[in-house]
């Protein structure tokens, strides 16, 4: 893979701004726990602004893949992304879990957050990410029929490639990701299912060696990323610390997922 500006990989630094149907999702009686809602309003209120105020120290462009709930209770974060000029990615409505077997709900929370994104900031997201990387057999369809350019669900690759319709024909971009650089794994809390919460010498070891390997393959670090874990205080300094690595090896390409699939589309039709 040739990468804009002779490049040698591809990154793009995500964060999934779920606030609280991270945790409705999972649990729809958590709506009557404040304490559990509260990491999500946490994500919303402080977490935001500040990675937003870290992204502006280093000039780096980011996706946000955003619920349509999320984007309804919390405009005015979705009106400062997007003036930061950072991209706005569908994360389904309410970070459904999706089941298989009900084709017509998941469909139905497709539409109904890409709805919702449109009515709050007047966009149509080219990318999608499957909430808790749960998909099914329908998603990339449903995808192809709204016109997105580009998926961000599935973790079968390091570089991107192009799905293939049942009927045969080419279908839209898939920008893998993996659990590994995924901050919830290693932050996340959760009564209900407790886990050690790692630390930051810990967690950038992993973040730095995925990196270092990815870019010897010259391929994409998708780093997934949640405002209510990265957005809290010492975690901002980690998100400082994976960036000025990135930086430091001065060869990396950092883009939003809608200009990492396009530019590998381009090189896809040069060949």
């Amino acid at each position: 893979m040739i990468w804009p500006n002779k490049a040698k990989c591809a990154v793009m630094l995500t964060f999934d701004f779920d606030a609280e149907t991270l945790w409705l999702s999972r649990d729809p009686s958590n709506a009557g726990r404040p304490g559990v809602l509260s990491q999500g309003i946490y994500g919303a209120q402080r977490g935001v602004p500040e990675i937003l105020r870290v992204l502006a120290d280093y000039h780096l462009p980011a996706t946000f893949f955003t619920p349509g709930w999320t984007a309804e209770k919390y405009p005015d974060r979705i009106h400062a992304i997007l003036a930061d000029g950072h991209e706005i990615g569908h994360h389904g409505y309410l970070h459904e879990w999706v089941d298989p077997a009900k084709p017509a709900e998941e469909r139905a929370a497709f539409e109904k957050g890409l709805e919702a994104l449109d009515r709050v900031a007047g966009i149509r997201p080219t990318g999608y990410r499957s909430p808790a990387g749960e998909t099914s057999s329908n998603l990339i369809s449903l995808i192809r029929e709204y016109g997105l350019v580009y998926d961000s669900s599935l973790m079968n690759d390091v570089y991107p490639y192009r799905h293939t319709m049942p009927d045969g024909t080419p279908g839209p971009v898939e920008l893998p990701w993996h659990w590994s650089t995924d901050d919830a794994p290693h932050m996340m809390f959760a009564v209900q299912a407790p886990r050690q919460i790692r630390n930051n010498d810990d967690i950038f070891a992993t973040w730095r060696d995925e990196f270092d390997a990815i870019r010897q393959m010259g391929a994409l670090y998708n780093l997934v990323m949640h405002p209510q874990f990265t957005g809290r205080p010492s975690r901002l300094m980690l998100l400082r610390r994976i960036i000025e690595h990135i930086l430091d090896r001065g060869d990396a390409w950092i883009a939003t997922g809608h200009d990492v699939a396009t530019a590998w589309a381009a090189e896809e039709a040069r060949k």
